[in-house]
């Protein structure tokens, strides 16, 4: 039985291979290692994609990628950040390394992303950032946001961890925030082989803080204007970025073509999320919500069918941080999602045939098993 996998590392790097190994053999012999030529040209041809006015500052993970953009805009200690609990531990955990508390908004339930109507309930005279996570591919309504915070001084940082290439109104996401932040984990739309990240802005003062907060501060040869870390993208994570940029618009538009076999194939029994209005979803992850998951992914794997969960734990829920005082039942809207949440097989180099098995299965576990 010939297994369908949730990703698939192995089939992209070999339609790559051989640009990935001229282009880490040229890495080797330049002798530059660090911030050199790669990233330089990485940094501009990505925040190129994302807009006209936007600048690129290369880091070695998603989550200090966060980190970055939240130092920069001066956000710490006594401070709050406002996100949400259905995410990847990453985005509150760079909360926490810039030494501000996290409060969680809960979500809208029809799509997963934050309940703006519900924003305003959470802003405290300590709120000093809001950090939008654009889940799946979908993209929270940034402008209906502003008007949320209004004159308040509140900044907005983008987590695009799961939209590289999605739009909202026609900007790309990553474009609206004061900042924004980028993970190129493999199994990212754009991904290294390893941690890589990218911290944006379209502020030259934000950015000039954020190439000095990645390298320790510096602003010179070992002078320190400021604390920072060392955060740096290495060249070869680099150059391989810049190789796969390259084949980045057909990869997105394989990956809507996949999503829309879903979306005409699938039963009505079968519960889609909701896409903002605006949105041209960069389908990430094609997750759907079904009840009694853990026996719909037992009959699918019985099949040969890999899924996923994104994420089986809200985050105020976790051991970890009981300390922000969250109780069962204080999100409603997020643990439900959470219990019922599953994302289905998509990668770009994923067959339709596959996707047409994916379907077939899935209907008929729906169906028989009367899941609705």
């Amino acid at each position: 039985m010939n297994e369908i996998q949730m990703f698939d590392y192995l089939a992209q790097y070999r339609l790559v291979e051989g640009e990935i190994l001229q282009v880490i053999r040229s890495v080797f012999e330049s002798g530059h290692l660090i911030l050199g030529e790669q990233v330089k040209l990485f940094e501009k041809d990505f925040a190129a994609l994302i807009g006209s006015k936007v600048r690129g500052v290369a880091v070695n993970s998603g989550t200090d990628a966060l980190l970055v953009s939240l130092m920069a805009l001066g956000v710490g200690s006594g401070d709050e950040v406002v996100t949400v609990a259905n995410t990847a531990v990453p985005t509150v955990s760079a909360i926490r390394m810039a030494g501000a508390r996290p409060v969680f908004c809960d979500i809208d339930y029809s799509t997963g992303l934050i309940d703006l109507d519900r924003l305003d309930s959470v802003i405290t005279n300590r709120t000093r950032a809001v950090v939008p996570v654009h889940l799946f591919g979908n993209v929270v309504d940034i402008p209906k946001m502003r008007n949320v915070i209004g004159s308040r001084k509140i900044f907005v940082i983008e987590d695009c961890a799961q939209a590289h290439g999605a739009t909202l109104y026609g900007k790309m996401a990553g474009s609206y925030g004061d900042a924004a932040a980028f993970s190129f984990y493999p199994t990212k739309n754009l991904g290294a082989y390893g941690d890589a990240g990218m911290c944006v802005s379209a502020d030259p003062e934000i950015l000039k803080e954020m190439m000095r907060i990645r390298m320790y501060g510096f602003d010179g040869a070992y002078y320190a204007e400021r604390e920072g870390i060392n955060s740096r993208l290495d060249e070869i994570q680099a150059a391989i970025l810049n190789v796969k940029l390259s084949h980045f618009r057909e990869c997105l538009d394989r990956r809507r073509a996949l999503a829309t076999l879903y979306d005409e194939g699938l039963s009505t029994k079968v519960v889609r999320l909701m896409h903002n209005q605006g949105v041209n979803h960069a389908c990430h992850l094609y997750a759907v919500k079904v009840s009694n998951r853990q026996f719909v992914r037992d009959q699918l794997l019985a099949e040969g069918i890999h899924t996923g969960i994104h994420y089986p734990y809200p985050i105020h829920l976790m051991r970890a941080y009981s300390f922000l005082g969250y109780r069962k039942g204080s999100l409603p809207n997020t643990e439900l999602f959470a219990g019922e949440i599953l994302s289905l097989p998509l990668y770009p180099e994923l067959s339709e045939s596959s996707v047409v098995k994916v379907i077939e299965v899935l209907n008929d576990v729906v169906y028989c098993a009367g899941l609705f």
